[in-house]
Order: C-alpha cells, then sequence, then structure tokens
C-alpha cells in the first residue's frame, strides 16, 4: 500500500462521522452488507459521501483529474460530435449527468455556440448541492450569457427528451457487488466492522448477482481464487436513459473494457482503484468518505442492456481514437498559442491520446434512438467487435 497524504483533523472527523453511520448499518444488517451498499454510503451519503459533501474533487486541489479538465481541446471534439447529432434534431437538448467543475459544459456550449449550434437547454443532473453552486459560479465567471439555459435537475425529465445523453466517467463510480470465485461457485465479499472496516466472505446476498455472477464464472471460464466486480445498477440506469430518451444518441465515456477482456481469467485481482490527493491505490475500506471510488465498466454488459431497452449501440472505440476521427490535432493548429501554451496543449494531447495514459483505457460508446447516420467519432475505429 503507498503511502497516503495525512487528512487534516477536518476531514478526519468528517470521515468518522461517515464511517459511524455505516457502521450503524452493518450492525442492524447483522453484522456484514454487501461492498455495493459500503461504496453507495461511502460516495452519495447525503452530506457525508464523497460526491454528496463540500470537498474539491477536480484539479490540482482534488484527488484526480478527468478529461474534460486537462484540455478545452476534449470538449471542442465532443462539440463537433454534437453538431452532427443535433443537426438531426428538432427542438434539441443535452442532457450531462454529473457536471463537475462546470468546465465541460461551459468549454462544450461556448464551442457550439461558436458553431451556431447551441441546444434549446442544456440540463445537469447534479446530486451535490455544493456542485452546483461552484458549476452556477463558474458559468457566471465564464460564459455568463449562457446561463439562462443551464437547468439543473434531481431526476431524469419527466417528459420525453430529444438530443444528447453526455456520461463521463459516472458509469465507473456506480456501485459494484465484489465477489471471490471458489471452485465452480463463488463467495460475495462483504463489508464488516471490528474496530476497522473489513471484509468478509459470505453467500451471495442477491439472487441477481448469483446468476450473474455465475454467467461469468461460466463464459469467461474464471479461476479459482479469481476476485472482481460487477455492476448490477447499470442495467437499471439504461433502462432509465431509454424510457426517458424520444430521440437521440447517449455518449457514454468511462474507463473500462469488453466482457472478454474485463474478465480476462489472468485479471485475477479486479479493477477496484481508489484516488485520494492524487494518489492511487486499491483499498476502498480506509479514508471513509474522503476518497473517490471506481471500477471498470463491462461494456458489453452496457451493449446488452441498451439492445434490450430499444437502443441501438452505434459505435464503441478507445478515447484516442474517437477525438483524432473528431479532428484534436486539427482544432489544435486552429489557435494562435505562445510558445509555452503549445508545449502544454501538446502535453495534454499526449495525456488524453497515449496508450499509456488516458488513450486506450477510456472507451466511447454511442447508443442511439431512432438516429442512423454514422457518426463521426467512431468513423477512424469503430470497436464493437471487442464487446
Amino acid at each position: 500500500m503507498p503511502s497516503l497524504p495525512i487528512p487534516t483533523h477536518e476531514a478526519m472527523i468528517h470521515s468518522a462521522q461517515l464511517s459511524n453511520l455505516i457502521q450503524k448499518e452493518i450492525a442492524q444488517a447483522g453484522g456484514y452488507i454487501p461492498f455495493a451498499r459500503f461504496m453507495e454510503l461511502a460516495l452519495y451519503a447525503p452530506g457525508l459521501g464523497y460526491y454528496s459533501a463540500g470537498s474539491h474533487k477536480l484539479g490540482k486541489k482534488g484527488d484526480f483529474t478527468t478529461s474534460p479538465e486537462i484540455s478545452p481541446l476534449f470538449a471542442h471534439c465532443i462539440a463537433k460530435q454534437c453538431q452532427q447529432i443535433l443537426s438531426e434534431i428538432e427542438n434539441p437538448h443535452i442532457l450531462e449527468f454529473g457536471a463537475g467543475s462546470g468546465k465541460f459544459a461551459c468549454d462544450l456550449l461556448l464551442a457550439l455556440e461558436n458553431a451556431d449550434c447551441l441546444p434549446i437547454h442544456y440540463f445537469i443532473l447534479e446530486i451535490s448541492a455544493d456542485l452546483r453552486l461552484r458549476q452556477k459560479q463558474f458559468f457566471e465567471a465564464h460564459c455568463p450569457h449562457l446561463l439562462s439555459r443551464i437547468q439543473w435537475l434531481d431526476s431524469l425529465p419527466q417528459e420525453k427528451f430529444s438530443g444528447i445523453i453526455f456520461a463521463n466517467e459516472v458509469l465507473d463510480a456506480m456501485p459494484v457487488h465484489c465477489f471471490h470465485v471458489q471452485g465452480q461457485g463463488f463467495k460475495e465479499k462483504c463489508v464488516g466492522f471490528e474496530n476497522h472496516f473489513l471484509w468478509k466472505l459470505t453467500e451471495s446476498t442477491s439472487p441477481l448477482l448469483t446468476q450473474k455472477v455465475t454467467e461469468l464464472i461460466n463464459q469467461c471460464h474464471l479461476p479459482d481464487s479469481y476476485e472482481s466486480e460487477i455492476n448490477l445498477w447499470a442495467e437499471s440506469w439504461i433502462q432509465a436513459l431509454s424510457d426517458s430518451l424520444e430521440k437521440g444518441i447517449i455518449l457514454l465515456i468511462d474507463y473500462g473494457y469488453g466482457s472478454k477482456e474485463r474478465y480476462h481469467p489472468e485479471r485475477m485481482t479486479g479493477s477496484l482503484m481508489c484516488h485520494y490527493q492524487h494518489h492511487r491505490h486499491d483499498d476502498p475500506l480506509q479514508l471513509v468518505g474522503l476518497q473517490d471510488i471506481t471500477a471498470h465498466v463491462d461494456f458489453t454488459a452496457i451493449a446488452n442492456a441498451a439492445v434490450e431497452n430499444q437502443l441501438d449501440v452505434v459505435g464503441y472505440t478507445t478515447q484516442a481514437a474517437f477525438l483524432m476521427a473528431c479532428g484534436i490535432l486539427e482544432l489544435a493548429h486552429q489557435q494562435s498559442l505562445s510558445d509555452l501554451e503549445i508545449y502544454q496543449q501538446n502535453q495534454a494531447i499526449k495525456m488524453l491520446t497515449l496508450p499509456s495514459q488516458m488513450g486506450e483505457i477510456i472507451k466511447v460508446m454511442a447508443l442511439s434512438k431512432k438516429i442512423t447516420l454514422p457518426l463521426l467519432g467512431f468513423q477512424l475505429h469503430d470497436r464493437r467487435h471487442d464487446l
């Protein structure tokens, strides 16, 4: 385990409050809870969870950096893809899940404005009141004339929605169940508490979990002692998106693989990863409420859920291929920059596109309803055959 920065006294008090809440639930449940429930509370418990509380998450003062924070070129590439889609829809809208600092939304809207292709509304589904405030302040500072188009939502639109639904690094932060293969069966990895949080191997807590993990063991030939995670929330989430969407494209960008690679027999220890003050480690049971917890996405499962819910899988590729197809290099050359700015921009492009950085491990998937045009971002390298 790498040496991690020591939290402040205030942060430790906050973490203790959330830990006490989780301990009580464990006690009430009889000694353990599914890891999915632990992760849900650690990230989303009202007022205390990592994403619900008021600490900085993104950038140098936060715990990790996402693609939109690295360079506005990321949003400019997405804008080129959005232009193609929005032109196919009458009175289109955009809905973003979890807008973070607001930088992506601002960069995207400014690029669409420059192309005379603004949506009617830009909806942001944001659960954190603190982040909503920060986003509003960011918009007021950087694109105040567009603020009237932006609306915050607590849930998906009640009326049918036409346009683009965008989710960047949303799926990897959904709670997952953990499992440990034993022979031809498995045990669920739950969380207990004995002076500290610890793993407990138990019988499966869910018939659905039993079904899904048994299928994985058989299909992927998972060996004894293999450990990994499975997202049981994703299918219902995709169903909810499809139910809300009348016509348009759902664009998902996240860390992950197709099932055969995600659950490769040699990937013995799963993909759980935590981010704390730009340090990465694999112990989600410490620093409760102070660190991000993620697990790689099974894009095959997402594709199957899409098809089952009247959506077409119209594209799947790497982030690098998507950005290149959308002209990231051409967009970079269109800007008038100083030598230092050119260097910084080149470093950002490398981080976004190199296989050793974000270029290969982050994938882009497009799901469509009632739109059949070939999407720009998948023209260079469509990898649907990997699903």
